[in-house]
């Protein structure tokens, strides 16, 4: 996230100091000013005015050295003609320093200038220093990496649009075992045909969707699962395997006009909108950085009813029929999770409340 940029602190411009005293003060004056506006330039971006102080902002101190020397001129003596009379000398004497005693105001002490209030400048916020992960793919076309973060903002939102309820209640004819026997057999498609894990897992989505809004039988699902494939296939693949392709891996089970029946009808049920988000698009993403909770949004907290929903399952689910999953996951690519011993719960709860 850019961090934002600081807000400029206006300056004050100093006012000039007023044209008074003689010909040589009034020249150092203007001399003065055309060597502070030359010290103190406007910065070309629009920044303030240097300054060395709020002292200098008036110019206060200034007039009071003028004035002062203004005092010192009206306040000396004036000439008189000589007079015969010394008493009249002195008479004469005390009543023209009255008079200019009375013209020259006397000095007062000048008022301190008032502080200008400078805004503060606003704390800029801080974010935590990361690693930009989209950086890299920035030369790849494909990538689409200055979309990068609005496009999964946009899939999160979708995430919620997708959430599965427990459909099996109204499923008379097929349970769970069945649905997760299927998913297994997926999984053995997608690998000899060599199809992206994002294939895989997009055809399982839309198999619960449909099996959400439509009632099956049994003798049904490995349709329901090859075909799921194949849209799929055409919706990640760049080329994707043809019809005839599933119509053998279901060993001649179902025919072309079966399968392609099946694709209309899983179509219209979930309204063409197969744009699922699904888990791995996001670990592709998430699993560059090891600052998670940065990109992802979750801290680990959120985490842990799911952390201990999925070692519930794995410790007491029976996996011997599902062979393929586990020779998948057993592969180092994927570090070998299959072969992870799952954690007693008593003690994997004392782990998350550390």
């Amino acid at each position: 996230m850019p961090v934002p940029r600081n807000t400029k602190t206006l300056g004050t411009k100093q006012p000039r100091a007023g044209k008074v005293g003689t010909v040589t003060e009034n020249g150092k004056s203007e001399k003065e000013e055309s060597c502070q506006a030359k010290r103190s330039p406007s910065s070309p971006q629009g920044g303030p005015k240097k300054r060395s102080a709020f002292g200098d902002i008036t110019n206060a101190h200034k007039s009071q050295t003028v004035m002062g020397k203004k005092e010192t001129v009206k306040a000396g003596p004036r000439k008189v003609q000589k007079a015969p009379v010394v008493l009249g000398v002195v008479k004469n004497n005390e009543i023209n320093l009255k008079k200019s005693m009375k013209k020259t105001p006397p000095t007062e002490t000048p008022a301190e200038p008032k502080k200008v209030p400078v805004p503060e400048k606003p704390v800029p916020v801080q974010i935590p220093t990361v690693e930009d992960i989209d950086k890299e793919q920035l030369s790849d076309p494909y990538a689409s990496a200055e979309y990068a973060k609005e496009i999964f903002d946009y899939m999160r939102e979708r995430e919620e649009k997708f959430v599965l309820p427990n459909y099996m209640e109204k499923q008379p004819d097929i349970s769970g075992d069945m649905r997760a026997i299927l998913v297994d057999w997926m999984v053995e498609v997608q690998e000899n045909f060599e199809l992206n894990h994002e294939t895989l897992y997009l055809a399982v989505k839309l198999v619960d969707h449909y099996l959400v809004e439509v009632v099956s039988m049994r003798d049904k699902l490995q349709l329901i699962g090859s075909t799921a494939i194949l849209i799929a296939s055409k919706f990640e693949e760049r080329c994707p395997p043809c019809v005839d392709d599933f119509l053998y891996i279901c060993d001649d089970a179902y025919k072309r006009e079966e399968l392609i029946a099946m694709e209309m009808s899983i179509l219209r049920t979930l309204k063409f909108d197969i744009n699922i988000p699904i888990p791995y698009r996001f670990l592709r993403r998430f699993a560059k950085t090891p600052t998670l909770e940065y990109y992802s949004g979750y801290c680990s907290q959120d985490l842990h009813p799911l952390v201990k929903r999925l070692n519930f399952l794995l410790t007491y689910q029976p996996h011997d029929k599902l062979k393929a999953v586990r020779t998948k996951y057993s592969h180092r690519v994927f570090f070998e999770v299959a072969k992870a011993t799952p954690m007693d719960m008593l003690k994997l709860e004392e782990i998350l409340k550390s």
